[in-house]
């Protein structure tokens, strides 16, 4: 069973949190604060591995969940920092986050390796706090957040060429022609369920990787047929060769236009790749009258094709390899070279300060990326920490912004799990 498309979740650990402690040993004149930092939460990445070839493994486990990071210990002992989780994917995997349609990564050579959800920081503990000002620091930080997220994966096959072409038109003959594919074939449409992949050799030693894609009909990107699900894999073949029967069951070139109306509606610039016409099923009778007559309309000479003859395969091929080398790799829907993959860094979310005061159920609520992941790191266990909390908000004009919304004497302020009473 080929399985190309899956929607899972990652969930990195949390960072520990730091320590509050100090120092008791009768050994030792003076004692302070030591209490060690927190350590760690485990990361998740992926990895490009060229021996997988399905999201299969993904139908039963789709959840990923990275362990926290050890809390900070007394007498200066830190954490232990979590471990990473690598998932392996196979060579083509696109990941792309559910809730913002981004593009996170595009997996494309053998040991590629993507951070895909970061584990939080370690919070300090109360022995960083200390200063010349500040010798008994009754505080510490908690751990970072962990990321939670919805990924899409999908899988589109890394091929040079790919074959398309209504069903029944002899796509698959010629892949086993051509390679050692042994893709199964029978006289009735959608013989081919799943994309084939096969490696053509040419006698001047030169290769290139061909990819049978099941027949399209017309509507395949609405959904009709089997076209819509594997209309992706064409994405990253560099040209397409064009299979029109001259069978003399269907008209040529109405085949043509549909096919080509079907590659443009399904909106990732496929019909923008060179594509090579070819005029198969040659050994039928009656195909020479078919062909000129579907040349003539074209305006422009097909390559003719017998897969049971093996007339025009090594004409095909060479031109095939030729196109090949002088056609650059095209972006992928999605992707481009603007694109960035996300680089993870403390100064990130700098310059996100803005924040908004919601009316609440029970009072005001405070959102903002930066301003409740601030808030979060304090250690509001203590009063030292509370006042540390209160001192941040203030510094950020929390009270103005209170003001301004209509804030009452006594009304209820909550900033992420911390509530306290607003007061003029």
């Amino acid at each position: 069973m080929l399985i190309d498309r899956c929607v899972i979740e990652v969930r990195s650990g949390k960072g520990g949190d730091g320590c509050i402690s100090f120092l008791r040993d009768k050994n030792t004149a003076k004692g302070g604060p030591d209490g060690g930092n927190g350590g760690r939460g485990g990361s998740i990445y992926f990895l490009g591995k060229a021996n997988l070839n399905n999201l299969y493994n993904f139908r039963h486990s789709r959840t990923f969940i990275a362990q926290d990071g050890e809390k900070g210990m007394k007498t200066m002992r830190y954490g232990h920092n979590a471990e990473d989780i690598t998932i392996e994917v196979p060579v083509g995997t696109i990941v792309t986050e559910e809730s913002t349609g981004r593009v996170l990564a595009d997996i494309k050579e053998e040991g590629q390796k993507v951070l895909v959800a970061k584990g939080g920081r370690g919070g300090r503990g109360n022995a960083c706090f200390k200063s010349s000002r500040h010798r008994i620091p009754r505080i510490a930080e908690n751990g970072h957040p962990g990321e939670k997220k919805r990924l899409i994966l999908e899988l589109k096959l890394l091929a040079d060429a790919g074959l398309i072409g209504f069903p029944s038109v002899g796509k698959s003959t010629f892949l086993n022609v051509v390679s050692k594919a042994n893709v199964p074939t029978a006289d009735y449409p959608f013989t081919t369920l799943v994309p084939n992949l096969g490696v053509c050799y040419l006698k001047d030693g030169r290769s290139f990787v061909l990819a049978d894609m099941p027949g399209l009909i017309k509507g395949a990107h609405e959904g009709k047929g089997l076209g819509i699900q594997f209309l992706r894999h064409i994405e990253r073949t560099r040209i397409l060769i064009h299979l029109v029967s001259m069978s003399g069951e269907r008209d040529p070139y109405q085949d043509y236009l549909a096919i080509n109306e079907e590659l443009k509606a399904y909106d990732a610039f496929l019909e923008q790749r060179p594509q090579i016409v070819v005029a198969s099923m040659m050994d039928m009778e009656g195909a020479e009258d078919l062909k000129k007559k579907f040349d003539k309309k074209l305006g422009f000479e097909s390559i003719a094709l017998s897969s049971l003859t093996h007339e025009g395969v090594d004409k095909l091929l060479k031109k095939a390899i030729e196109l090949i080398e002088a056609t650059p790799e095209f972006p992928i829907k999605g992707v481009n070279e603007t694109t960035k993959m996300k680089v993870y860094d403390a100064r990130e979310i700098e310059g996100k300060s803005d924040y908004q005061i919601l009316r609440g159920e029970n009072g005001w609520i405070i959102k903002g990326e930066k301003v409740e992941r601030d808030a979060a790191l304090i250690n509001t266990t203590t009063d030292e920490g509370i006042v540390r909390l209160i001192r941040y908000l203030d510094n950020i004009g929390i009270e103005e912004r209170l003001q301004e919304v209509g804030a009452q004497d006594g009304d209820k302020v909550q900033i992420g799990d911390f509530v306290f009473d607003y007061t003029t």
